[in-house]
């Protein structure tokens, strides 16, 4: 029996529903370094509605992968021009072919080797992803890489040794121990705690200003003739 293209893809199971199938956090300080880099993107693009964020998902790339259960999901890794919604993976022949722009690896005992050798091969040469990092939140060990042609080229960080993504619009650089992004003018991007807290300050400031202007103002005699 010939089937139809049509015939064939109804026949064939929704892969967008394959669970993710990675290992707990190492540690809460990778723990808390990941949650500041998902919710300080998320919180300078708050008004963009077409990427997606992943954090410690598995990556489906194909089915031999998947019946070799050779899985892969980076740390941290970012989709542009997508759709802005929760997935329980990311299913690369569910979502138009697309791999992800930028990868960050936070390094650990058990997965630095890994991260510097295996995965930024496989990232160069079977995801093409345009921008590889990797980060220890124990040893501030920091490098970031750039797609250029085939192979990856080390991004050299500018006088402060941040390390400009051109994908994301902004640097990575390393602050108070944690792995920062940093806007084109050099001011840092804030959690949302911090953005509240600064806004808040603003905010008592403001308030100090407008109650000090009144007793500052000199008043003015009118000599009425």
């Amino acid at each position: 029996m010939v089937l139809s293209p049509q015939q064939l893809e109804a026949m064939m199971p929704d892969a967008s529903q394959l669970l993710s199938n990675e290992p707990e956090i190492e540690s809460s300080e990778h723990s808390d370094q990941l949650a500041m880099l998902v919710t300080c993107l998320e919180w300078q693009w708050h008004d963009k509605d077409d990427y997606f964020i992943g954090a410690n998902l598995s990556i489906y790339f194909s089915r031999q992968q998947l019946r070799n259960h050779d899985f892969r999901g980076p740390d941290f890794f970012l989709v542009k021009q997508t759709q802005k919604h929760s997935r329980n993976s990311w299913v690369v022949w569910e979502e138009d072919g697309k791999y992800p722009n930028v990868i960050i690896e936070l390094l650990s005992d058990n997965t630095a080797d890994t991260d510097r050798t295996l995965r930024k091969t496989l990232y160069q040469d079977h995801f093409h992803t345009p921008e590889y990092f990797y980060f220890s939140p124990d040893t501030l060990e920091f490098a970031g890489f750039r797609l250029s042609g085939s192979e990856y080229q080390q991004i050299q960080p500018n006088a402060v040794d941040w390390l400009w993504s051109q994908e994301l619009g902004l640097y990575l650089g390393i602050d108070s121990g944690k792995l920062r992004y940093f806007t084109a003018e050099g001011s840092r991007v804030p959690t949302p705690e911090e953005a509240a807290l600064q806004a808040e300050l603003e905010l008592e400031q403001e308030e100090r200003n407008n109650e000090v202007l009144p007793e500052t103002l000199v008043p003015i005699d009118f000599d009425v003739a």
